[in-house]
């Protein structure tokens, strides 16, 4: 299904009835997005916490700090971005 949505000047979105329709998703539902290649996907979740561990961190980043892994990502993205 496409459905099309405009962003207005602030970044919000209102999702079209048909993608609320589908997702079963109400006022007060907590929804999660995705980027895969580019692409945003959206999926309804009940509770952030259900996502715990759904992302695998590699040992070598495991114990590390936040802030320090944030960082040493954005260096990485910025020597990319400079190629």
């Amino acid at each position: 299904m496409d459905v099309v949505a405009k962003v207005t000047s602030k970044g919000q979105v209102t999702l079209p009835k048909a993608v609320r329709d589908a997702l079963a998703v109400q006022a007060g539902d907590q929804l999660i997005f995705r980027l895969e290649q580019g692409v945003a996907v959206l999926a309804k979740t009940d509770d952030f916490l259900a996502l715990a561990g759904s992302v695998s961190v590699p040992p070598e980043a495991r114990g590390i700090e936040f802030a320090e892994e944030r960082g040493r990502a954005w260096r990485v993205r910025a020597e990319r971005l400079e190629r």
